[in-house]
């Protein structure tokens, strides 16, 4: 995968950067893993807007993910490697040796035709599953559980990739991308490697509208708004808020902290995430 620059047509086309999809090999989906994506914009059952800068968008279905990887001892082949519209990683189809299909998210460097497997005694290969105790320490890792048999929940978006520091008691110490440290129970499942598409970041849409097509619409500054709308809005001319930088509800946008004082999984954070500078 790699990132395409566009000839500068158009000022747009000047700052467009996108993936080339070198990667995928396949271009329709399984339709037997397909799901029907509801789309709100934003609004709860009463119509109201829950969520806001949310709307329009392309027309997209949902690829069932196998967060679980619970199949042990079945080896599977890897059939094609897909787009997927819902997530940033490319994800891969996998053809269990009984017939069955499932999708996965396919981690960097995973090719057509190679043998998958999970469970606890498998090889500790590139795109195979197993519990974090029989993982050795230092190996890059990503689709991970918080809880036993209850799906990954960390380390599943375009090139991120997680390690495990140290095993204590029942625990592993992983280290996440974020510079946290944070224990995740030895019979939690991890898949090896990390997850495919690394040069996510570097992609620059280019244009307003293509964001607009992924489903985002427009976020206008508070002090571009009315005083009626937002509490940095109003004044005569140009102005600079006159307050600290806040929501549309007066809650600080800068610096405030978010996380509950009565977190239940604070207790297993052992080092907190490293802040970023402003520079």
């Amino acid at each position: 995968m790699a990132i395409r620059q566009r000839k500068p047509t158009t000022p747009s086309q000047r700052h467009t950067a996108l993936d080339d999809f070198t990667d995928v090999t396949k271009g329709s989906p399984e339709k037997s893993l397909l799901e029907r994506v509801k789309r709100t914009g934003g609004r709860n059952s009463y119509g109201r807007v829950t969520t806001r800068r949310q709307g329009g968008g392309h027309k997209r279905r949902y690829r069932r993910i196998d967060f679980r990887r619970d199949k042990d001892g079945v080896p599977a082949k890897v059939a094609a490697i897909e787009y997927d519209p819902n997530r940033t990683g490319r994800i891969a189809l996998l053809h269990y040796a009984d017939g069955e299909k499932r999708y996965i998210l396919s981690p960097r460097g995973l090719q057509v035709g190679q043998t998958l497997v999970s469970g606890e005694k498998v090889e500790p290969n590139v795109g195979n599953c197993m519990p974090l105790a029989n993982i050795p320490s230092g190996l890059p890792v990503h689709n991970i559980e918080l809880r036993p048999g209850r799906g990954a929940k960390l380390v599943r978006s375009a090139g991120l990739s997680a390690s495990i520091s140290a095993k204590e008691g029942d625990y592993a110490h992983i280290i996440l991308p974020s510079g946290e440290v944070r224990k995740v129970h030895l019979r939690c499942r991890a898949t090896i490697g990390q997850v495919s598409n690394v040069e996510h970041a570097s992609a620059s849409l280019g244009k307003a509208g293509r964001h607009r097509w992924l489903g985002f619409r427009p976020c206008p500054r508070g002090v571009a708004q009315n005083p009626v709308s937002h509490p940095m809005g109003g004044g005569e001319g140009r102005s600079s808020g006159g307050r600290h930088p806040c929501s549309p509800w007066g809650k600080l946008s800068k610096g405030g902290k978010t996380r509950r004082k009565r977190n239940p999984m604070g207790a297993m954070i052992i080092r907190r995430r490293q802040k970023k500078s402003r520079g």
